[in-house]
């Protein structure tokens, strides 16, 4: 009696830990099944991003032969076939050597990076530029991206130069960073303090620095200027302004306009972006919630926005007065695109990613992407710089094809 006792309750134990064991197997095939389909799902193939990776290789390994030394490509214009380019001390330098980097990194061919360091070199002279709050744009998204690829003691000192050639221009009482010198054209006057938007985007040489030198200094103004933007800059609906006139001795917020814009209370398109991209990249160097909060109601304000066009590629500005016969502008689509892909992974939120892939997938058809031998080598067309100042509209802009690059590199990485 006693053996069957013991023979029952062993088969019992045995039953107990095989459903047990049962459970774990089918709760881990549970999970991989739920994470097998979790997985993103891509609408874009990689033989499509190659092929466009391509064109844009090959298209400015053509762009290197058009320019002159000392020279930067800033755009094209196609009505006259004419080629424009700046100088080293303009905001988009850094952009065309940026964008070699990026290609050189997708597709290996050691001639763009070789044309990136011919730039380099000559770009270089430009950390000392105390007179520019663009030295971000200028001098990390080429320098820091060299860096990036094959680390060099010196391109370390450029990088930290041009930091503090960019903190010359914080001022403690408004807590932020010059943007452009007072003067007639943006409405400043004589102890007024600008600050645009788009110096968001120059945040990231800072805290680069920060990181490089252990000088906390650096981290401290970029954080002080992004609070003080997220304070001013935005409205309730986290549209942002584009230019804002600060007392420098008082702080006091003194004007709310625009520059670029259609109306001083209207969202031009860029200036979103550049907001949408800042916080982002704030979030990614301080993880403070707060910084991803304001991505995540830039991002809303943007893609539920009822002027959104259906391709995603937004109007030069939300509330242009000649919508939908009005201008897109690509490259506001570009950094868009690129920032959501960021977003993305931080929140595993799709509708980041699926608005980014519907984006990118309409820049890389032939409405707005150049064929071979287009528009000067640049790759996309209908950018618009500044049409209130009737500057650079519809036109590839060199900082379009930049964040494009960007993006694409940033898609094929998920």
């Amino acid at each position: 009696m006693n053996s069957l006792k013991v023979l029952g309750l062993s088969f019992v134990l045995c039953a107990a830990i095989s459903c047990k064991d049962n459970q774990e197997e089918n709760k881990t095939s549970s999970e991989a099944t739920e994470a097998v389909e979790n997985k993103l799902t891509k609408s874009i193939s990689q033989e499509k991003i190659d092929s466009v990776t391509q064109l844009a290789a090959n298209q400015y390994l053509s762009m290197a032969g058009k320019i002159e030394e000392g020279e930067y490509p800033k755009t094209f214009y196609p009505k006259k076939e004419e080629f424009e380019a700046s100088n080293s001390g303009w905001w988009t330098s850094g952009f065309y050597p940026g964008t070699l980097l990026y290609l050189y990194e997708e597709t290996g061919k050691d001639t763009l990076k070789q044309e990136a360091e011919r730039i380099l070199a000559h770009l270089e002279r430009e950390a000392k530029n105390t007179s520019t709050h663009d030295l971000g744009f200028m001098m990390y998204c080429s320098f820091g991206n060299a860096n990036r690829i094959d680390p060099k003691p010196e391109y370390n000192d450029i990088l930290m130069e041009s930091a503090k050639s960019l903190a010359t221009r914080y001022n403690d009482t408004v807590k932020a960073i010059r943007s452009w010198d007072s003067a007639p054209w943006n409405k400043a006057e004589k102890g007024d303090l600008v600050v645009i938007i788009d110096n968001m985007m120059n945040l990231e040489l800072l805290f680069w620095a920060a990181d490089h030198s252990g000088d906390e200094r650096y981290r401290e103004i970029a954080i002080n200027h992004a609070n003080t933007t997220m304070k001013n800059h935005f409205r309730d609906d986290y549209s942002t302004y584009h230019e804002l006139i600060y007392d420098e001795q008082t702080g006091e917020a003194k004007s709310k306009i625009t520059a670029q814009g259609f109306a001083d209370e209207s969202s031009w398109a860029r200036g979103q972006a550049w907001g949408l991209y800042g916080y982002t990249l704030m979030y990614r160097e301080t993880k403070d919630q707060k910084y991803l909060d304001q991505a995540k109601n830039i991002a809303k304000f943007i893609l539920e926005h009822p002027n959104m066009p259906e391709d995603m590629v937004p109007y030069w500005d939300f509330d242009a007065e000649d919508i939908p016969d009005d201008l897109r502008d690509s490259s506001a689509a570009a950094v868009i695109a690129s920032a959501l892909l960021e977003l993305y992974k931080y929140t595993d939120d799709e509708n980041y990613f699926n608005a980014a892939e519907k984006m990118l997938s309409s820049l890389m058809s032939e409405e707005y992407l150049a064929k071979q031998d287009e528009l000067g080598g640049f790759l996309l067309k209908h950018g618009v710089g500044s049409k209130p100042a009737n500057s650079e509209v519809d036109v590839p802009l060199t900082y379009g094809d930049y964040y494009f690059v960007e993006a694409l590199k940033r898609y094929e990485e998920l």
